[in-house]
């Protein structure tokens, strides 16, 4: 039986699904999505280059699969707030702690929509945002439309979020923890009652 040279590459790998996913969040933190390649992952985790699409079948596939984990850790995060305003910290800090997460989340042209992990993942994270919109704001119980509030309490959080990865924020956190500017802007549109 001839023996392999090492320019051929192993399909098996000990958890080539996770060696992907990492080498992918990698390159998306470093430049961004559309960095992305198949056959680059597949280099850069020492397996042929059809091995990613085993687990991910594509570009497409992949992103999803990340947007899916973003959204499941973020619903974790934010399952531990304490109130809204935490709950906006926690945002903020997920955003800082998963920058490649975060980029690929919020970008629907990027994903497969209807996948089921992602949409699973997706309702979670939604509805603890919910949640602490309307544990905070009790009045929206009744006839209000609380998607109003949470769309309002997301938009403050995740543009927040956005302008300090993309740096915008830089002068004004200077050597702060971003997470403490947050609460006290948050503080200054809405003073503790």
């Amino acid at each position: 039986m001839p023996r392999s040279t090492t320019a051929e590459r192993p399909y098996h790998h000990g958890d080539l699904r996770r060696a992907i996913l990492s080498a992918a969040l990698d390159v998306i933190a470093a430049d961004g999505p559309s960095a992305l390649s198949l056959r680059d992952l597949a280099r850069r985790a020492g397996v042929s280059h059809a091995a990613p699409a085993h687990h991910f079948k594509d570009r497409t596939g992949l992103l999803t699969a990340i947007a899916a984990e973003g959204h499941g850790l973020l619903a974790a995060a934010l399952a531990e707030a304490e109130d809204l305003r935490d709950t906006g910290v926690r945002y903020v800090r997920f955003a800082r702690e998963h920058p490649a997460h975060f980029q690929v989340m919020f970008r629907p042209e990027l994903l497969r929509a209807d996948d089921l992990e992602l949409t699973t993942a997706r309702a979670l994270s939604s509805e603890q945002l919910r949640t602490a919109v309307t544990t905070a704001r009790p009045e929206f119980g009744g006839d209000a439309d609380p998607r109003l509030a949470g769309i309002a309490a997301w938009a403050l959080s995740h543009g927040f979020a956005t302008l300090l990865l993309s740096h915008n924020l830089d002068a004004v956190v200077g050597d702060q923890e971003p997470e403490d500017v947050f609460r006290t802007a948050t503080e200054l549109l809405f003073p503790a009652r």
